[in-house]
């Protein structure tokens, strides 16, 4: 046994540090910089379930369990990529160890994202609320007016 073949095995034996994913742009084909935290997805309807190959019973079994279930190996996250000069956001799934599929996040799936902000507000916060919150004036005292 050489000492070169033996450097080689004891090198590749002590890297603990992880290595960098293995995340390429779909257009360029150069190396993508994350550029914000992974948001996961769940799924609250059986159609999404069955979507990703789950049988049409386990589906709606899981859903009336559970209300949201999540998925596991998929999840939104932003990308920097140098030929574009530009942040993208990727829908991301895990095929294995090392290996991810990469695709530009659709709308539909935002509505499925854990910790993003929804784009119409809160639900339950009413127009008054909303409207108040939008102000920067002082004319907010308009709306409270006595006769």
């Amino acid at each position: 046994m050489t000492t070169e073949s033996k450097c080689l095995r004891r090198c590749d034996r002590n890297r603990k540090r992880s290595k960098r994913r293995a995340l390429y742009c779909p257009i360029h084909e150069c190396h993508l910089d994350s550029a914000s935290p992974k948001h996961s997805l769940y799924a609250d309807q059986a159609a999404q379930l069955q979507q990703r190959g789950v049988s049409r019973k386990n589906s709606l079994l899981l859903v009336a369990t559970h209300s949201t279930v999540s998925l596991n190996g998929e999840w939104l996250e932003a990308f920097w990529c140098n030929e574009c000069q530009e942040s993208k956001w990727f829908h991301v799934r895990k095929l294995g160890p090392s290996s991810y599929e990469l695709s530009v996040a659709p709308v539909h799936l935002w509505q499925q994202a854990m910790g993003v902000i929804d784009p119409k507000g809160n639900p339950t916060v009413g127009d008054f609320t909303r409207r108040q919150a939008r102000m920067l004036s002082q004319n907010q005292i308009k709306d409270f007016k006595f006769m």
